[in-house]
């Protein structure tokens, strides 16, 4: 089938999430209370998530029905487009196949918005009349803060901050759907204000804006917190992406050989390829290869441990990949990348040697950014530039193979170009993490 963009009809969209953890050899390590570190209760986390999303982190079923008023406001942009990138393959000179699954098509420009739809609904359904979030590059940010405006919600978010200096308009966009945002490290904390009497000219992380907003919901009645990545309940939200390009691949007559994505918390990756996990284990000869920066590498160099997902030490504990909770990640520009656990999914299926972790340099992946950019039409955001850059390498190995790859594109750059300024005047390089620096990190990991 020649054709450059399948589109599915509304009616051919998903009306259930596919939750990969019943097909996960070996199941899941359970989040565990710190205190105690017995498995956590629902009833403790019920704190600062609501009931209906803590039915899913913890559900047994394969398929989750949607919500029909998920289902309406998803179909603004779903079901998204599937591409064949014909330019690209072109201007590799390979005979690979190269589809990208388009998730910049969404209002926030990434496919964060396929969770934050979900949990504002969530959280509504159940009362809620705030939310407090994080947000390291602003596409998370910016996706909550649309769909809480949906559903007649309030939103704080705590932006890292080297994103809140480099990319303004992230907040302007944030603003525009009607969210409060300050920079993390913030003084609306206590958290906050002790980290900018320590270090008063920190970047900030996600780790700690992660604690800011866990702070802000525990200590509030009407407010519930909202995570972008890593657990469970929204790495079942993104399998839809996955949904709609297996049916869109077989429309192609088509079936990837590889399904690359970048990696920060695993929601995109995970969204994408957990689809085809099950065609993995009967027998089928495909292969995932998830991209991380070289210089936040949590998959390629961090230790597989129990550890707290903030800074603060206010998450339950969770078995992930990570590079300690006291890590504190160079600013570079993919801001969505820098978090220092991995999704306790994607570390599973990594620890049952299912996913190819792999990591690359920011130049390198500014250069297949701009290729993209040049053949494709679209400018892919920092983190969307790794999976970019990913595919190249795969695509190249051997110019003659024909093999297929399907990436997820998963989101546009076009609030990042700031970055690309800093890429094309020469101020950004290139940062591998000294080992000693990940020793000193991970010492302080929770004693088992």
């Amino acid at each position: 089938m020649n054709q450059k963009k399948i589109i599915l009809n509304e009616s051919e969209m998903p009306t259930q999430w596919y939750n990969v953890i019943p097909d996960i050899p070996n199941g899941l390590q359970p989040p565990l209370d710190p205190e105690t570190k017995q498995p956590i209760s629902p009833e403790k986390l019920a704190a600062v998530f609501p009931m209906g999303l803590l039915e899913q982190e913890m559900s047994p079923n394969r398929f989750i029905d949607i919500p029909q008023e998920v289902l309406d406001i998803y179909k603004i942009w779903r079901p998204t487009p599937l591409v064949r990138a014909e330019n690209l393959e072109r201007a590799l000179g390979t005979k690979a196949k190269i589809f990208f699954k388009n998730e910049g098509v969404s209002p926030s420009g990434s496919h964060k918005t396929n969770s934050a739809v979900a949990q504002a609904y969530y959280n509504k359904k159940e009362g809620i009349k705030r939310l407090s979030t994080e947000t390291g590059a602003g596409q998370w940010g910016s996706a909550l803060s649309f769909a809480t405006h949906k559903f007649g919600l309030e939103c704080k978010v705590y932006m890292v901050r080297v994103s809140f200096d480099q990319k303004p308009y992230r907040k302007s966009m944030m603003n525009t759907y009607g969210a409060e945002i300050v920079a993390s490290p913030s003084p609306d904390t206590a958290f906050g204000r002790q980290i900018l009497e320590q270090y008063p000219d920190t970047a900030g992380s996600l780790g700690i804006a992660i604690s800011e907003a866990l702070e802000d919901a525990a200590t509030r009645d009407d407010t519930k917190y909202a995570l972008g990545s890593v657990l469970n309940h929204v790495i079942l939200h993104q399998s839809i992406i996955g949904l709609e390009a297996k049916k869109q691949m077989e429309i192609a007559g088509e079936y990837p050989d590889v399904v690359v994505g970048c990696c920060g918390g695993g929601s995109n990756f995970a969204g994408i390829m957990t689809p085809f996990l099950t065609d993995k284990l009967e027998g089928k000869n495909i292969r995932f290869v998830g991209v991380e920066p070289a210089s936040c590498p949590t998959l390629t160099r961090g230790k597989l441990a129990y550890d707290f997902g903030d800074v603060a030490k206010m998450t339950p504990l969770l078995y992930m990949y990570t590079l300690g909770h006291d890590f504190i990640p160079p600013g570079i520009h993919a801001g969505g990348l820098r978090y220092h656990g991995m999704s306790p999914i994607v570390s599973a299926l990594v620890r049952e040697n299912l996913i190819d972790p792999v990591s690359v340099h920011q130049l390198e992946c500014f250069e297949a950014g701009r290729l993209f950019a040049q053949t494709e039409g679209i400018i892919p955001a920092p983190e969307t530039c790794h999976a970019i850059r990913g595919v190249i390498t795969e695509a190249t190995k051997d110019l003659n193979d024909p093999k297929t790859i399907l990436f997820n594109f998963s989101g546009h750059g076009l609030l990042d170009l700031s970055s690309y300024d800093n890429f094309f005047a020469g101020k950004l390089h290139n940062y591998d993490y000294p080992e000693e620096a990940i020793a000193e990190a991970t010492k302080n990991l929770p004693q088992m």
